[in-house]
């Protein structure tokens, strides 16, 4: 496994080992093994391209797909051969796959009606979740009612009704707008933390896993290729291919020597050995300075070709030694401007 040193972590909850899934004899998942619910870290995201398997593997851990080869452990016990309902996982759906035509309290209580709680007991739980979920008073509203976001807190109330030993939530949030999803990216990850129920999350949004995870597992063609904390993922990408998943559009090469790494875009201060490097620049990696001097040389300086006013300020497109990136500037700038620019340490990633 790369990532985190697996001596970081405490026992393990959920252990993956040489785990292969194949639709159609088609492998969709080959060899994969991972860890979850180590030392501090209650919500894991995986995250990854469409198509890359994410939530194949969901489902293998569910219970709802059976793996050609490997073994799934839940708090030591093999899950193999354990029914879905006898796993005490938590699932929600992209879609909520709620039953239409029934209440909200109908929907959240049926997995208590199925372990035969009694109705006084079911009503309660009922009304506690829906206080959590932020939507009380909608025990006896028809989910055929409901908003999107509205769904998908009923969704997530019914799969933590029966205190499940472990959640899953696929793409929770994928067919919401961009607004909804960012509020409900922090609502779930208040919820399920006050809930205290190990969370795992699939989604292909950098965003929502950074906000809802205390770690993230990176996950292309069937396999991990990186599990870290968010800020040491953004910063320490392990490969090319993950950085520029990861929002990285530039890519240079730096000569690091005390603590200093020179690059044709402009030296930078990095804690690091000395030795060649590969740098990794978004966006904000990049600050435009202002004006360039009449006898500021070619490092460092770029020629602006566009300019984008955004609300949190001008982003600009500048060509450069290495062509032309992106960048964000301070004040106004012009198109064919000559200006200073300026690489932001801690908005560098280093790869590798």
């Amino acid at each position: 496994m790369t990532g985190r040193d697996a001596a970081t972590r405490s026992h393990a909850l959920l252990e993956i080992s040489d785990l292969a899934v194949a639709y159609g004899g088609h492998p969709v998942i080959d060899g994969l093994s991972w860890q979850v619910g180590g030392s501090g870290s209650l919500v894991t995201a995986v995250l990854g391209p469409s198509g890359c398997g994410k939530s194949t593997l969901l489902r293998a851990v569910a219970g709802l797909e059976q793996p050609t080869r490997g073994v799934v452990r839940f708090d030591g016990q093999d899950l193999a051969g354990v029914e879905v309902h006898r796993r005490d996982f938590g699932v929600v759906f992209q879609d909520g796959q709620l039953f239409g035509g029934r209440s909200v309290a109908s929907n959240i209580g049926y997995g208590l009606r199925m372990r035969r709680w009694s109705r006084r007991r079911i009503a309660g739980r009922v009304t506690e979740l829906l206080d959590v979920v932020g939507l009380p008073g909608y025990e006896k509203r028809s989910v055929d009612t409901l908003s999107g976001g509205q769904a998908q807190r009923v969704a997530l109330a019914r799969a933590l009704a029966p205190h499940p030993r472990l959640l899953l939530l696929d793409e929770p949030l994928a067919a919401l707008d961009r607004r909804l999803r960012d509020e409900l990216a922090v609502e779930i990850s208040e919820i399920v933390r006050a809930a205290g129920v190990p969370t795992v999350v699939v989604t292909h949004d950098h965003a929502e896993a950074a906000t809802m995870a205390d770690e993230i597992a990176v996950m292309r063609d069937g396999a991990m290729v990186q599990v870290a904390t968010p800020s040491h993922l953004w910063r320490r990408p392990v490969d090319e291919w993950t950085a520029k998943f990861l929002g990285v559009t530039t890519v240079v090469d730096a000569q690091l020597r005390a603590g200093i790494a020179d690059t044709v875009l402009g030296e930078i201060v990095l804690d690091l050995p000395d030795g060649s490097r590969r740098l990794g620049l978004r966006p904000e990696s990049v600050e435009v300075m202002g004006p360039a001097g009449a006898d500021d040389s070619g490092t460092g300086t770029a020629t602006v070709v566009l300019v984008a006013e955004l609300p949190a300020g001008p982003r600009v497109r500048i060509e450069t030694a290495v062509g032309e990136i992106d960048a964000v500037a301070d004040e106004s700038v012009a198109i064919g401007d000559r200006v200073r620019i300026r690489l932001v340490p801690e908005r560098v990633a280093v790869i590798g």
